[in-house]
């Protein structure tokens, strides 16, 4: 029979008791070491700063930041954060000198969507200038690209410049009624950025007058005016003269276009530059002009099997093409694919030309002429 004396349950329930006290301090130890949630990161966009012991007008540095470098936050003030590098060192920063995680995030996506796509022209930096997330002056900067960075062209955007004098109206017209009616709207002032991609993978959006695409000095002041916007070689041949390396010289298709910012077109003329063996000189073996073609140009360059060089690229056949509101981009509409062969010095068309779409001629000699003395 069991004993239910009181008294023979109490070491039992002070066992009990004890226990349940020792797991609510371990509890409570734990909870001390227990993670809070991820930590918080900004991403320095100014080119360089330091981090300062204090929010005061009179500080001692702490450490040196610079542009890229990533920093956990500790402390949010008024204008001013409190953050750690990830060698331990603590300071504030002014908040407008660090992007946060979702700017960031924005790079690193826009990295990946564009991992694959074709280079369709190369260019060179001018000046140091920031990656934007999105066309236009005021999307949000964070990566500083240095002055003659090499850079990968991979797509075109036209938009709205803010800062820019908007076109003067049309006068208003005075039909046969006599009733005012207004002219059409003057179209907005456009400034052209590029998708870029650099040397390290690098992917944002560049304003375009900021960059000078990659002529090959020899053919950039054949260009009479315009702007080249893609030269490729076609092949090369062996002048014993050429004062070149290995006396080999390339011969180039190359494309041309308006220096004007908001075409619906990449270019509107094509030409092909052979080499002269015996004048020792370039000589335009083709041009072909007022269309509206599209990048990218597509070479198939002369090989060890004695096949001779052709090239392709897009032009409009329909409607005039229109730039894309929401993303700045050209939408061309009806495209089709012309292509070229050579014979010898000569260019021959492969198939029939198809009826194209026209465009009227356009220049602006004042960028033709700084382009000519960057290039000497």
């Amino acid at each position: 029979m069991l004993n239910s004396s009181p008294f023979s349950r109490r070491p039992f329930l002070g066992m009990l008791s004890g226990l349940a006290l020792v797991g609510a301090i371990l509890l409570g130890g734990c909870s001390r070491f227990a993670t809070h949630g991820p930590h918080e990161y900004v991403y320095v966009w100014a080119r360089g700063t330091y981090l300062r012991d204090r929010v005061a007008a009179v500080s001692n540095r702490v450490a040196e930041v610079v542009n890229g470098q990533r920093l956990q936050v500790i402390e949010h003030g008024r204008r001013f954060l409190k953050v750690k590098t990830d060698k331990g060192e603590i300071g504030w920063i002014e908040d407008h000198g660090v992007i946060d995680q979702q700017v960031y995030d924005k790079f690193n996506q826009l990295e990946k969507d564009n991992a694959n796509d074709p280079v369709v022209a190369t260019a060179v930096l001018r000046d140091d200038y920031w990656l934007r997330d999105a066309p236009g002056r005021t999307s949000d900067r964070f990566y500083l690209l240095p002055e003659n960075d090499k850079l990968q062209l991979l797509m075109r955007a036209s938009v709205p410049r803010p800062d820019a004098p908007q076109a003067i109206p049309l006068p208003i017209a005075k039909p046969a009624n006599g009733a005012d009616k207004p002219g059409p709207p003057p179209p907005p002032n456009l400034e052209d950025y590029w998708l870029i991609r650099d040397s390290t993978g690098r992917v944002g959006w560049i304003r375009a007058r900021t960059l000078d695409e990659d002529v090959p000095d020899a053919i950039a002041g054949l260009a009479e005016g315009q702007k080249i916007v893609g030269a490729y070689v076609l092949r090369k041949v062996t002048d014993p003269d050429a004062n070149v390396p290995g006396n080999e010289v390339a011969e180039y298709v190359a494309v041309l276009a308006p220096y004007k910012d908001g075409l619906p077109y990449d270019f509107d003329q094509v030409r092909v530059y052979t080499w002269n063996v015996k004048k020792h000189r370039y000589e335009t073996a083709y041009r072909e002009r007022n269309f509206a073609g599209y990048l990218p140009v597509t070479v198939t360059e002369e090989d060890s099997t004695n096949q001779e060089p052709a090239f392709s690229y897009r032009v409009a056949t329909g409607e005039q093409a229109v730039l894309d509101p929401q993303t700045g981009t050209v939408k061309p509409g009806e495209t089709v694919t012309e292509s070229f062969r050579m014979e010898g010095v000569m260019v021959r068309r492969v198939g029939e030309q198809p009826a194209r779409s026209p465009v009227a001629p356009a220049t602006h000699a004042h960028h033709e002429k700084s382009h000519r003395k960057r290039h000497g």
